[in-house]
């Protein structure tokens, strides 16, 4: 016996989390391969996620309030005073 394995036996492969990956035993390769009814699903999934974050930018551009700063200094004040009057 030399330590090998015999010609018949295969590898085990796993995924990143240690699984093993189940293999087609007449090619060898993993069963399951992205087919291009998935691809068209990540693409499309993709596609409707940017349209969702340019939408959120473009509404944060169009809607955006520059006294928004101001409001928070006028908080800044109140919370001062505020404090002052409780003594802490």
């Amino acid at each position: 016996m030399s330590g090998r394995f015999p010609a018949s036996m295969r590898q085990s492969e796993f995924d990143p989390y240690g699984e093993p990956i189940a293999q087609d035993l007449r090619e060898g390769r993993p069963t399951a391969r992205p087919g291009s009814l998935s691809r068209g699903i990540l693409r499309v999934g993709v596609g409707l996620f940017w349209i969702l974050v340019i939408g959120i930018v473009a509404a944060r551009v169009a809607f955006f309030d520059p006294d928004v700063a101001a409001k928070f200094g006028s908080l800044s004040a109140i919370t001062t005073f505020v404090q002052s009057l409780v003594g802490a």
